[in-house]
């Protein structure tokens, strides 16, 4: 027969491995959490990287002198499928920095901008920005759930147990961060 104290001490070791679970599973769920992110960037990425090739054939015979901005693009668009996730973010930096430029070249060709076929292209490409927008805060959102939950007590001792590391933050280019000059 099991007395008093061996009760409580079984519901206290029951109690203690069912927070371990739970712990353990928390610190899985936000790790695969912040790898779905990540990949739903790829994807807004992915999308992206195959409009690109469409603008740029739509835009090239208006814009034979801005050919540099059109190389630039086809450039970083190798970039942006392959390597770690740093060079990922630094080749979207780039590309986005790029497409502003079209866009912005593309108010001087009336034709262009008239174009249905640009049009179209030109709002894809919006409507894969925002999405894009969306995925990073989301991953960065993700990311930073589970970077606190690897430093706080006690979980933080599990995560060791794990040997889970922090995740990076997806970073905005730090050009991107000063103010912008508009010109007319």
């Amino acid at each position: 027969m099991v007395s008093t104290v061996g009760w409580v001490v079984i519901v206290i070791v029951a109690v203690i491995v069912l927070y371990l679970i739970y712990l353990y599973n928390s610190l899985i769920r936000l790790k695969i959490r912040v790898d779905n992110a990540w990949s739903q960037i790829d994807v807004q990425l992915k999308r992206r990287y195959d409009l690109i090739p469409n603008l740029v054939n739509t835009v090239k015979g208006y814009m034979k002198h801005e050919r540099t901005v059109l190389e630039n693009i086809t450039k970083m668009r190798a970039a942006l499928i392959k390597g770690p996730m740093a060079s990922r973010a630094k080749a979207d930096n780039v590309i986005t920095e790029a497409l502003k430029t079209i866009f912005a070249v593309a108010e001087n060709y009336p034709n262009l901008k008239a174009s249905e076929n640009f049009k179209m292209l030109q709002e894809e490409l919006a409507g894969t920005e925002s999405k894009i927008a969306y995925a990073r805060q989301f991953y960065n959102d993700s990311v930073q759930d589970l970077n606190i939950r690897i430093n706080v007590w006690p979980s933080s001792l599990m995560a060791n147990t794990m040997r889970l590391k922090e995740k990076e933050f997806f970073k905005t280019a730090e050009k991107e961060r000063g103010p912008i000059k508009v010109e007319f």
